[in-house]
């Protein structure tokens, strides 16, 4: 279990990558919130601009604003209306978003994997699907480097992708009421990594030791939206 930043250069190459922003719809919720959303899909360009943004508008510290919750293509905003209107941080967002230099550095995790058997059940099924055998699925599973598109659901819980077309599938239809700490799921050409117990309708194809959450730290993750992630054979 390792993980370490990446290097200046790295950063930087990164950083190039996500800028310019794309220009986001901006929308209300109720009256206290703002959704600002960049595309009606899921692709990389997308979710590279939900989490720069995020974090700039993190960043600008705006007055009123309460909470910044990323997703995988938007952003919400919370906000109290009693000290901002909702026109005035619409403009005050605008503003933040024209301001973005693209200038953050990205850590990089190895993430080592016990694929299959009573760790990743379903690791045969989705190769087959997939008409791969086992140890080639594994091979292309753990070549790529990817991105962390989005963080929660559960705490520590990682979203990881997207991965090639090659590995495109949809998720199960029964959905298992409890899988353990460290389980990795796979599904919708992504990898996730949940760090505690939960329900889910993904593929289980291996368990790892790498735990994204622990309470008693500050901050109890390790992993944030915009790492990279690579995933290795354990042994």
């Amino acid at each position: 279990m390792q993980a370490g930043s990446g290097s200046n250069e790295e950063g930087q190459a990164l950083a190039e990558e996500r800028s310019p922003l794309m220009a986001p719809r901006l929308m209300p919720l109720g009256d206290s919130a703002i959704l600002i959303r960049f595309a009606d899909r899921l692709t990389l360009e997308a979710n590279a601009a939900a989490i720069a943004f995020s974090r700039n508008i993190r960043a600008a510290d705006l007055s009123g604003v309460i909470e910044i919750v990323p997703n995988l293509v938007s952003v919400l905003v919370r906000y109290d209306p009693q000290r901002i209107g909702y026109n005035a941080l619409c403009g005050e967002i605008r503003i933040v978003g024209a301001s973005y230099t693209g200038e953050e550095s990205w850590a990089t995790h190895r993430v080592p994997i016990f694929y299959g058997g009573e760790h990743g059940p379903d690791l045969a099924a989705v190769a087959e699907s997939l008409g791969l055998d086992m140890p080639k699925f594994i091979q292309l599973h753990s070549a790529a480097s990817l991105t962390v598109l989005s963080t929660g659901f559960a705490p520590g819980f990682v979203y990881c992708g997207l991965h090639s077309e090659a590995l495109s599938m949809p998720r199960r239809e029964a959905v298992r009421s409890f899988v353990p700490p460290g389980s990795v799921l796979f599904a919708a050409r992504q990898t996730a990594i949940a760090a505690t117990s939960i329900p889910t309708g993904w593929s289980v194809i291996g368990r790892t030791k790498f735990i994204n959450f622990d309470p008693g730290t500050m901050p109890p993750t390790r992993i944030r939206a915009g790492d990279k992630v690579t995933f290795e054979v354990a042994s």
